[in-house]
C-alpha cells in the first residue's frame, strides 16, 4: 500500500465516521451546543467543508468545486454564534456538500504522485501545511477533531457514544 493509498483510505474512513456521528441527528440536534459558547454540529460541518475546499484548492486550484453561492457566508466566525436554523444550510445540504467536496478531494489525492507529496504547501498555510503530503494527513485529523466535539453534543443529547 502506498502512502497516497493510506491517506485516501483515511479520508474515506473519516468521512464515513463523521457522517455516522450525525446520522441520528435531527435538524434541531444539528443546532445543539454542548455549552453556550461551543459550536453546534451544523456550523462545524460547514466549517469542515469550507476549510477542506480552501486548503486543497490552495494547492491545486479548482480541484474541489466551490460550495454553492452564499454558503461561505453562513459559516463565519460571526455566524458561529447564531442558533437561527434559517441562517444555516440544512443537514441534507451540508451532507451533500461534504460528500461532494470529499469525493473531489479523494479524486485529487489519487491523482497525486509520490513526488507531489513533497511539494510545498500553500505559502499562507505553510506553518501548518508544509507540504502537500502534510495536507493529506491533516484532512482526516481535522475531521477527527470535530468528531470529538460532536461526541460531546451526542452525550448532551443522550445519544450512544460512537466508536
Amino acid at each position: 500500500m502506498t502512502p497516497i493509498e493510506v491517506m485516501v483510505g483515511s479520508m474515506a474512513q473519516s468521512q464515513k465516521m463523521l457522517k455516522d456521528h450525525i446520522a441520528d441527528f435531527s435538524e434541531a440536534d444539528m443546532l445543539t451546543r454542548p455549552t453556550p459558547a461551543a459550536n453546534h454540529a451544523a456550523w462545524q460541518l460547514g466549517h469542515l467543508i469550507l476549510a477542506e475546499a480552501g486548503m486543497v484548492n490552495a494547492c491545486t486550484p479548482g480541484a474541489v468545486p466551490a460550495p454553492p453561492a452564499g454558503f461561505a457566508e453562513k459559516f463565519t466566525k460571526e455566524t458561529a454564534k447564531s442558533d437561527d436554523p434559517k441562517a444555516f444550510a440544512s443537514k441534507a445540504e451540508l451532507l451533500a456538500a461534504f460528500d461532494k467536496g470529499r469525493t473531489a478531494s479523494i479524486a485529487w489525492a489519487k491523482s497525486l504522485t509520490p513526488a507531489d507529496l513533497e511539494k510545498l504547501g500553500p505559502e499562507k498555510m505553510r506553518e501548518f501545511i508544509p507540504t502537500v503530503g502534510h495536507l493529506l494527513s491533516l484532512l482526516p485529523v481535522h475531521d477527527a477533531m470535530h468528531m470529538g466535539q460532536v461526541q460531546v453534543i451526542r452525550r448532551k443529547l443522550g445519544r450512544p457514544v460512537m466508536f
